[in-house]
């Protein structure tokens, strides 16, 4: 009898390389000839990135310099969720952006249902803000893994822990 193979499905973003991107974006505001005298700032709380500028048009600007940085090092766009623009201190705007971590219940029922309907002979659980997958056969693993990758969810998923 062969031993059960598992992984887990995860949507985890590496918050230290979002952190190398945020100071990146800030020693290129502080260069560039176009932010001279803005009000422009980036800064990351927690899971959190709060972008402030002189108008939506500099904000769009900051936060496109973000996405390049972040794309470099290989952080998935789809983890960040925005907040609306609003108002903030001296006439200028703030945006909040929202790192995602983990799956939200929603999404891992989807991804659940997903692997369901494929008809492959695994196992799908929900385990906190991940799927655990198990299986005997270590192919419809790696065709779970394939037939999630060829969908296209709302976040960056991670295929983690294959035993």
């Amino acid at each position: 009898m062969a031993k059960e193979a598992s992984f887990d499905i995860v949507s985890k973003t590496d918050l230290q390389e979002v952190a190398n991107a945020i100071h990146q974006v800030q020693k290129e505001l502080e260069t560039r000839f176009d932010f001279k005298g803005s009000k422009s700032d980036i800064s990351l709380h927690d899971e959190e990135i709060v972008v402030v500028s002189d108008d939506e048009y500099k904000l769009a600007s900051v936060i496109d310099i973000l996405q390049t940085k972040l794309i470099k090092r290989g952080v998935s766009l789809k983890s960040l969720d925005y907040g609306v623009i609003e108002p903030a201190a001296k006439g200028t705007v703030r945006q909040n952006i929202r790192i995602k971590q983990g799956l939200e219940q929603e999404l891992a029922k989807k991804i659940i249902k997903v692997i369901k309907d494929s008809k492959l002979k695994v196992q799908a659980t929900l385990q906190g803000d991940q799927v655990r997958v198990t299986g005997k056969s270590r192919d419809d693993l790696q065709l779970v893994i394939q037939s999630l990758k060829e969908q296209d969810f709302p976040v960056d998923l991670q295929f983690v822990n294959y035993r």
